[in-house]
C-alpha cells in the first residue's frame, strides 16, 4: 500500500495545502483517533496555521481501526462514510472547515472535532443528488 503517513499536496484556487492522515490505535477502541491535518504553504507574511480535524469513535460514529480500510469514517445508522485518503474528501472537508481558519487567533495548531464537518460534507453531497 505504500507509506500512508506521507505528506500530500492539494492545490485549492491557487493556494497550496499540505495534508496528512494519522491514525492512533489503542487497545481500548474508545481511545482510537483518526486525524486529518492541513497546513497551508507559507504565505508572504510567513503565517501558517495548522488545522487538525480529529475523528474519535462515539455513539453512531466509527473510525477505522482494523476492520475498515485505513482512513475510513462511518456514521450510523445511515452508513454514510468518507475516506480521508481521498483528495476529493480532503478538499470538501477543507471547504467546510475554512470558516474556522478565518477566525483571528494566536493558536498556531488548531485542533477541532471533525464530525460536524463530516456531517456537513455528507449531508451537502446528499442534497446535491
Amino acid at each position: 500500500m505504500g507509506d500512508d503517513r506521507r505528506i500530500r499536496r492539494l492545490v485549492v484556487n491557487g493556494a497550496v495545502w499540505y495534508w496528512t492522515v494519522r491514525q492512533r490505535v489503542r487497545p481500548d477502541y474508545a481511545d482510537c483517533r483518526v486525524t486529518l491535518s492541513l497546513c497551508p504553504e507559507a504565505s508572504a507574511q510567513n503565517v501558517q496555521r495548522r488545522l487538525s480535524l480529529v475523528f474519535a469513535p462515539g455513539p453512531g460514529r466509527i473510525v477505522s481501526n482494523s476492520y475498515f480500510e485505513a482512513g475510513t469514517l462511518v456514521r450510523l445508522p445511515d452508513r454514510a462514510w468518507l475516506n480521508l485518503y481521498e483528495p476529493g474528501t480532503v478538499r470538501r472537508l477543507l471547504d467546510a472547515a475554512a470558516p474556522v481558519l478565518e477566525n483571528p487567533s494566536s493558536v498556531q495548531n488548531l485542533e477541532v472535532d471533525g464530525w460536524p464537518y463530516f456531517t456537513e460534507v455528507v449531508d451537502h453531497a446528499d442534497s446535491d443528488t
